[in-house]
């Protein structure tokens, strides 16, 4: 509860400190506008420093108001264009910060503007927008204000009837919020268009009110015009007298408040009465005194216009330095951010190199490392082959062993059942009846291992493993080779004399010589070449 309390006891100071700073805001506004009618020169200086600290504090509205009202001096001044550039300036602003009241009024200042500029069109589309702009946000003193410019713009283009209907309009919107300044005002253009119609009695009715309200209100600079509009009008309905003493009145408070233009006109006023009502002395007295009064009004202008211009241009000089300083800073900023931008595009790309550098470096360890690995490897397979190659070659010899030994062992059984056979016949030949058929069978049964296949077989086995491919090259020579052509042609390879491969075979040497005639025709060896010879080089 005290929190609550607390928080909302800070919004109600944040809202009235707010409130306070927005009326201190107005009052110094409304100071400055007073002060531009006596010396504009120096409200703009002073409006120039506000804007400039305006601009330092990022304080947008301060800086667009700051923008108008040095448009409105300017525009007084009848500097229109220098006016029509504060107030397009000030137009961004407000268009940017969404403040929908100031930019309407800043709207309506560049309608008129526009209108006194003849750029009546114009002046009507400003008018026509500020007015959507503030029924948009439901202002209705805003809407009154541009209600009464519509009407006078009507009523320089003498449509009456238009004008009279855009004044009632602002009137019943000031009546509406008892703001009696805008009414006084619009009584004011009711009276001159009643007073252009030549509706005198009406005209002096408007003129009356707009008089009575300003004064409930303390305006004495309204109230001057007014009193002298009253004379006007007793002038031209033939009340003189009466016209003399309101223009008097008019005079004299023009003189205590220091009006001069107001001086010129209520003594241009009294001149004109005094010579409709033939009194040339006081004519000339008082027409004397409106030149002379118009005199210090010209020269006076003359002299704000000189002070005026020249703060004018040493506020543009300024500004162009200060535009030149900015764009200077700004390129100095540029500079200062591509500098920066490529210095970090250079360490970038440094450390984008020194990382490839080092990847680079780190993969050409890896690959010497994966390299030496292989080369480790491949000295580990040839290792492995020099091995295998030299198993291979125990193998081999071993296997030759067994060949040669297998050989021999064939040989020597060969030899050994030559022998007995021999012997055999021998006994045979004795004719020992008793002995004679045994002897045969024995016979028989050597004649019978000479050619037993297993000891072919294994012998051929033995062979393969050795000459693995002897038997495929031989092959290519001849299709016609037989299994004894075979045996022939292993017993030659392995390099037996003529001797041993007949006893191998079990042939005489008779039969080898033949078979080797015959083998060295299916093989298509010349006549003269060794058929020994041809069958090692395969």
């Amino acid at each position: 509860m005290i929190k609550s309390i607390g928080f909302f006891l800070t919004i109600c100071l944040w809202i009235t400190l707010s409130n306070a700073k927005v009326k201190a805001q107005d009052r110094q506004f409304a100071s400055i506008q007073s002060l531009s009618q006596e010396h504009p020169d120096s409200a703009l200086v002073i409006l120039k420093r506000i804007h400039a600290r305006a601009t330092d504090k990022n304080d947008a509205v301060t800086e667009g108001l700051c923008l108008q009202q040095m448009g409105q001096i300017c525009y007084n001044q009848g500097h229109f264009a220098q006016a029509l550039d504060f107030y397009l300036h000030a137009d961004k602003i407000f268009s940017a910060q969404k403040n929908k009241d100031l930019l309407a009024a800043n709207m309506g200042e560049m309608g008129v503007l526009y209108y006194y500029n003849k750029q009546l069109d114009k002046s009507r589309a400003s008018y026509n927008k500020a007015l959507s702009i503030y029924k948009q946000s439901g202002n209705l003193k805003g809407q009154a204000q541009i209600f009464g410019n519509i009407g006078h713009l009507y009523e320089k283009r003498r449509q009456y009837d238009s004008a009279f209907y855009y004044q009632h309009l602002a009137l019943k919107n000031y009546t509406q919020i008892n703001f009696k300044q805008g009414a006084a005002k619009i009584y004011e253009n009711l009276g001159s268009i009643y007073e252009d119609l030549a509706v005198y009695d009406s005209a002096y009715t408007s003129f009356n009110r707009s008089l009575q309200l300003y004064q409930e209100e303390h305006n004495k600079i309204g109230s001057i015009e007014v009193i002298n509009n009253l004379g006007d009008i007793l002038r031209k309905t033939g009340k003189y007298e009466d016209g003399i003493i309101q223009s008097r009145s008019a005079m004299a408070l023009a003189a205590q408040t220091g009006n001069i233009y107001q001086l010129a006109a209520c003594s241009k006023d009294l001149g004109k009465v005094y010579e409709l009502m033939n009194r040339m002395d006081s004519a000339y007295h008082y027409a004397e005194l409106s030149r002379k009064y118009s005199l210090a009004v010209y020269s006076k202008e003359g002299v704000n216009q000189t002070a005026f211009l020249q703060v004018l241009y040493d506020m543009n000089k300024k500004s162009d330095e200060i535009a030149r300083l900015n764009n200077i800073r700004k390129i100095n900023r540029i500079i200062t951010i591509a500098v920066v931008v490529v210095v970090i595009l250079l360490v970038i790309l440094s450390i984008v190199i020194f990382s490839r550098q080092r990847l680079k470096i780190k993969d050409q360890h890896a690959l010497a490392k994966q390299k030496e690995a292989q080369h480790e490897l491949m000295h580990l397979e040839l290792k492995n082959q020099q091995l295998e190659e030299e198993s291979l070659k125990q193998q081999l010899e071993l296997k030759s062993k067994e060949l040669s030994t297998h050989t021999l062992n064939l040989i020597r059984n060969n030899q050994l059942l030559e022998h007995l056979r021999g012997t055999l016949q021998a006994m045979v030949k004795e004719d020992k009846r008793d002995q004679k058929k045994q002897m045969q069978q024995i016979i028989l049964q050597i004649n019978e291992s000479f050619n037993h296949e297993q000891y072919w077989k294994e012998f051929t086995a033995a062979f393969e493993q050795v000459h693995q491919r002897f038997f495929d090259n031989i092959k290519q020579y001849s299709t016609e080779l037989t299994s004894a052509d075979m045996r022939l042609i292993t017993l030659l390879k392995i390099n037996l004399n003529t001797a041993d491969i007949a006893t191998l075979l079990g042939i005489s040497t008779d039969s080898l010589r033949v078979s080797r005639y015959r083998l060295r025709k299916k093989l298509n060896i010349p006549q003269g070449d060794s058929l020994t010879a041809f069958i090692q080089t395969l």
